[in-house]
């Protein structure tokens, strides 16, 4: 394994441990844990999937209308944390929020299944759902509307992404002496400029 500690490349070294989640992890090794604040300043987090990662940052996507999407609208800032107990690594990114374009939302909307992509048009997410059968009922009315083929994306659906302003990265060590690296974007652009910092475990 080799010292990740002398790496002065995060996006980099994120897509390395990012592929060597892949063939060790059992499920999800994109899950993520999602964190934003609501109005009142109360933190809420949630398991969610990244699904793209470039030097311009790492994307999920969401139902806009939904607490997670009201949240991360309103304040335009959110934290993500991967944790891969394979590897006893974990990878913390803070920052700033930009929706992505039209077409990168279109894109992936329509490489998801048919049954997933009616499911975002009949799917009221996080409002009240009295019975499973509704949203059962809700998706067979979607399918007879749009059928399988051709399915549009909703305007209340899109994907947010996550500018990194720092990227910590954890090994688990042997008596909980863990190496910590934290990365602190110093300017934003094609070509950002990093500073590391070693920290205490």
């Amino acid at each position: 394994m080799t010292d990740f500690t002398q790496s002065d490349d995060p996006l980099g070294l994120f897509n390395e441990w990012l592929n060597e989640a892949k063939d060790s992890e059992i499920n999800d090794h994109n899950a993520m844990a999602l964190a934003t604040v609501d109005q009142t300043g109360m933190p809420n987090v949630r398991m969610v999937l990244l699904k793209g990662h470039d030097e311009r940052g790492f994307v999920f996507y969401t139902n806009f209308e939904s607490t997670k999407g009201q949240e991360a609208l309103s304040s335009m800032k959110a934290c993500m944390g991967f944790h891969w107990k394979s590897l006893r690594r974990q990878v913390r990114v803070r920052g700033k929020l930009e929706q992505v374009s039209e077409q990168e939302a279109d894109a992936y909307f329509n490489s998801r299944h048919p049954q997933s992509r009616l499911g975002a048009w009949a799917s009221q997410q996080s409002r009240p759902l009295a019975k499973r059968q509704d949203l059962v009922d809700a998706l067979q009315q979607m399918e007879d509307k749009y059928g399988t083929e051709n399915i549009p994306r909703p305007p209340h659906w899109s994907g947010l992404r996550i500018v990194p302003q720092t990227i910590e990265f954890w090994q688990d060590g042997e008596f909980r002496l863990h190496d910590r690296i934290v990365f602190t974007r110093q300017a934003a652009g094609d070509a950002p400029v990093w500073t590391k910092q070693r920290l205490n475990p």
